[in-house]
């Protein structure tokens, strides 16, 4: 069982420790590594602003401009601390960790966005943002973790959406990973991020409504995303991997160059909702999707992780079902799709590859030895 403990930074952010389920391992004791920084008083959020052409919030941190960005190793803000760099993570090691975005788009107030919303309509942009560190490694990306700390890191997912989901006006939880540069990432040191807003996303406001239909449409009894899982499985030629609990498939009508997505095959709402037997699944396929996704070119492929999670909306909700996708603008070795005239502006995308020949790529990649069998995490080669 995977070891959780609650402490504070200087600024009275909140971090949690999530140590590794090892046999042996002693609790761990945060008031013995406390964060010594003299830290500024934690700034006001920002603002949401209504966008009356489309009826979606936008939110505005320019505060964010002062965040850091790409710093060399030995100034990096979530390795553990040393005497020369005290870091996020007060601890000398740890294993995987989450905190309070010290410059976060959304938070750290909550609340409700404004009702009855129209032109000029603003409000506080409520919400929180979380960071979540992987490993207390520098280089090296999520595909790298041991099985073990992968399944650490699910935990961390799972606990972080039950308790964002308690939190006042919070509508929607969203775990994602942002990895390499092409992608705009801040840090090199690999995490990723949850993001808890006081409104339905965008996107997830469109897929809501087309599982409701659905839903609805079936009196109820079959979902949207279920039925789309068992078409793959049953048509073949798209899938990447099957498992007991999961299965990852390159969706029909994918829009990017590389698209998978790893749906459950029992409808749960959120990470929150799954069972010990489907983490520990969980955590040993999305590593094998990664690896794939790494093994297909030299060099690492940028991508956005991102965990859809049904919103907290009454009417939503019951529709709704977690699944991962997995995407990257990587169309060839040395090629990237850019968003342009069609994508950004008419949200028409035109997709560079069939996703049949995308599945059979990453259903057939040779993943390389060193990969399947990772170094522990704090060992060198």
């Amino acid at each position: 069982m995977t070891h959780i403990t609650s402490t504070n930074l200087a600024d009275g952010r909140e971090l949690l420790y999530f140590d590794d389920a090892t046999p042996g391992k002693s609790a761990r004791r945060p008031e013995e590594t406390p964060d010594r920084r003299e830290l500024p008083a934690r700034s006001e959020p920002g603002e949401v602003r209504f966008d009356a052409l489309t009826g979606e919030w936008v939110a505005v941190a320019a505060h964010r401009q002062s965040r850091t960005h790409l710093p060399p190793a030995d100034q990096c803000p979530i390795c553990p601390t040393t005497p020369a760099n005290p870091s996020e993570i007060p601890a000398p090691d740890y294993d995987a960790v989450v905190f309070e975005n010290r410059f976060p788009s959304l938070g750290p107030a909550l609340g409700p966005v404004p009702g009855n919303a129209g032109w000029g309509t603003t409000g506080t942009a409520f919400g929180r943002c979380e960071v979540v560190s992987f490993t207390p490694d520098h280089t090296g990306s999520f595909s790298g973790l041991s099985e073990t700390r992968a399944r650490t890191v699910v935990e961390a997912w799972a606990h972080r959406t039950g308790a964002l989901n308690a939190l006042p006006g919070i509508q929607q939880v969203f775990p994602f990973e942002n990895r390499g540069a092409d992608i705009g990432v801040t840090l090199h040191h690999p995490h990723g991020q949850i993001y808890a807003y006081p409104y339905v996303t965008p996107r997830a406001a469109v897929m809501g409504a087309a599982a409701r239909k659905f839903y609805d449409d079936a009196d109820g009894r079959r979902t949207l995303t279920g039925s789309l899982l068992r078409s793959e499985r049953e048509d073949g030629s798209r899938m990447v991997l099957e498992g007991e609990n999961f299965s990852a498939y390159v969706p029909f009508a994918a829009r990017w160059p590389l698209e998978v997505h790893l749906v459950p095959h029992r409808q749960v709402p959120d990470l929150a909702a799954l069972s010990g037997e489907e983490k520990d699944e969980l955590a040993h396929v999305y590593l094998d999707l990664l690896k794939r996704l790494d093994a297909l070119y030299p060099t690492p492929t940028p991508y956005i992780s991102a965990w859809h999670q049904a919103p907290l909306d009454e009417l939503l909700r019951p529709a709704g079902y977690l699944h991962l996708q997995l995407t990257s603008p990587r169309r060839a070795e040395d090629k990237l799709k850019y968003l342009a005239g069609s994508e950004a502006a008419m949200g028409a995308f035109i997709n560079d590859t069939t996703p049949e020949l995308v599945a059979e790529r990453l259903r057939t990649v040779t993943v390389p030895a060193a990969a399947l069998n990772p170094l522990p995490e704090g060992a060198h080669a």
